[in-house]
């Protein structure tokens, strides 16, 4: 069994594949469609969609809340 990923725009009727297929005319497919965000968000758009709850001073006491007080030795 082949598996192809191909990227369409879908024009309100069909999908229209954006560069030609390797595929014969007629052939029967399954088709999953995931939408293509063309607007790429940055990590810090994707870490505030989040929403995520934590103490105000969390990057200034990383090892405290990830160790639970124990500073790691550098020597």
């Amino acid at each position: 069994m082949m598996t192809l990923t191909i990227e369409a725009v879908y024009d309100g009727k069909v999908f229209l594949p954006v560069s030609p297929l390797s595929l014969r005319p007629d052939t029967r497919v399954r088709i999953s469609v995931t939408p293509h965000n063309t607007k790429s968000e940055s990590f810090l758009d994707t870490a505030r969609s989040l929403q995520l709850d934590g103490p105000p001073d969390w990057s200034e006491k990383l090892d405290e809340y990830l160790y639970g007080g124990q500073q790691l030795d550098n020597d």
